[in-house]
Parts: C-alpha cells; structure tokens; sequence
C-alpha cells in the first residue's frame, strides 16, 4: 500500500514538474520559432508552432541591421573581464572573512552586507557624477572597474561555504609552512571550485543581461553592448512587425549563457547537491 501511494505521489509530483518545465520552456521555443519565420507567420491564427517553410535570412540580416557583432565584442569583453577578476578577488575576500584572524572582520563584513540593502537607484546619480568626474562617460571603464573588486553576493556566498571547512585544515597548512596564498591555492580553491562555478553563471548572466547600467553610461553606437543594440533593433523594427529579426538577435544573444551553462554544469549540479547535502 505504501509503495503504490508512494508510485501515485511520484507520479503526480513527475507531471506538475513537467507542466511546470513546458510553461517555462515554451516562451523560449517560441522565440527561436519565430526567428526563422516570415512576418506573416508570426501573427497566423492558429499559432505554427513549427514554421512551414524555415526562413533563416533573418539570421544574416542581423549582422547588416546593426552592430550587433561590436555589441557582442563589448559585451564579452565586459562580462570576462568582470567575472573572471571578480571572481578571483571575492573568492580571496571570502577566504580573508571566514578563516583569517584579522581584527574588525565581523564589523568589515557586516558593512559590506549592509550596502546590499542601498537601491541602485539611489547611488545611481552619485555614481554618474563621480564617473563623469574620472572622464569615463561613454567608455567601457565604469561596467569594468567596480566589478574588479569583487562582488558582494559571491563573497557572502563563499564566505558561508568555508564555514564548514575544519580550521586544522588551514593551522595545519600553516604549520608546514604554506603561505596563505598556497593555502587558498592548493586547498580553499579546490574545495570551493563548485560554488565558484554557480555564482560565476550566475554574475555572468546578470553582467550579460544587464540594461541599466550599459544605457547610463554609453551613448555611441560602437560602445553599446549586446542588450543595447537589441533594445534598438526592437525600437526601430517592431514598429515595421519585424519580430522575425528581432527575435534572431535574441538567439544569438542567447548562445553564449547556453555555452557558459553546458561548460559549468557539472559544478553547478555538484554545488546544488553539496549544499543540500549539508542542509
């Protein structure tokens, strides 16, 4: 009795979860169908799901529509460079607050999350100011430069996830004569290299998805990331009903997350399952 309850609570948990994946899923099937559409297929009733025929001009139109390759270049360049530093220096300032003896470090800590609770909006104009001051308006600097020095999230994240490293690891370490950075290098590294990876897609993401930040700060055309020039090809062509361009843009806006995703997903997944081993 128990195991047939157990197979019908089972399966009924299997078809919410799918329904709950097609509702997700279908918004983004939706787009890549609508890209290598007609105009007048995007708005045939019943919807096609499956476009008869296949058009792909679009996705060649979107290289002549606009920057989009400069806007690709910049975008790569902003996210890399941020992540890739940032993730370096968090990953050291969470070492530095969960295993260092280092006077005030509660206290230091404790006004780093603090800031978490300052919206954006209200250093938005502080910020600009100060940026103008530094002659870095329309220049990639202020995307770049803040994110170098770490991110707060990650830190706390970290930080939380050395908690749980035993202390002898590192005395001992110290006792043989390691320095700190051949701590961090041969032991802290390796054992937080799942977590790095999640919150690595994860500021990855927010960097590439980014729209505020990138229309504050860049006016030319050359300077705008990816999301900008998207955000022009929509302007400038829903109002002609072009979805079909516009939608092939979001694609090719698409791939390189899936690609960052397929190349951490083994570390995600180990991240996921570590954590919820030791909750």
């Amino acid at each position: 009795m128990y195991t047939r309850n157990k197979r019908i609570g089972d399966i009924i948990i299997f078809i919410i979860l799918a329904i709950g994946a097609i509702v997700m899923i279908a918004p983004l099937l939706w787009m890549v169908s609508t890209s290598v559409k007609d105009k007048m297929s995007v708005f045939a009733l019943p919807p096609k799901w499956i476009p008869d025929p296949f058009v792909w001009g679009k996705y060649k139109e979107i290289w002549e529509a606009g920057p989009l390759l400069q806007g690709i270049e910049n975008s790569v360049i902003i996210a890399v460079s941020v992540t890739i530093v940032g993730t370096f220096t968090s990953s050291l300032a969470a070492f530095a607050f969960a295993k260092l003896r280092i006077p005030g470090k509660n206290v230091i800590f404790l006004f780093l999350l603090s800031s978490l609770m300052i919206p954006y909006p209200s250093v938005m104009i502080p910020q600009f100011m100060m940026f103008s001051e530094l002659g870095w308006i329309d220049t990639l600097k202020p995307l770049i430069v803040p994110g170098l020095f770490g991110n707060i999230v990650m830190i706390f994240f970290l930080r939380q996830y050395l908690s749980s490293v035993p202390d002898a690891i590192i005395e001992a370490a110290k006792i043989d004569g390691t320095s700190y950075f051949g701590i961090y290098g041969r032991i802290i590294f390796p054992l937080i290299k799942p977590a790095i990876a999640a919150q690595f897609i994860l500021w990855f993401m927010g960097i590439w998805n980014d729209y505020l930040a990138p229309i504050i700060y860049l006016t030319s055309p050359e300077k705008q990331t990816l999301q900008l020039v998207i955000a022009n090809f929509n302007a400038m062509y829903a109002i002609q009903t072009d979805y079909p361009l516009i939608m092939a843009a979001s694609v090719i806006a698409l791939l390189p997350m899936l690609i960052v995703f397929i190349i951490f997903q083994k570390q995600i997944i180990e991240s996921v399952a570590i954590s919820g081993v030791k909750g």
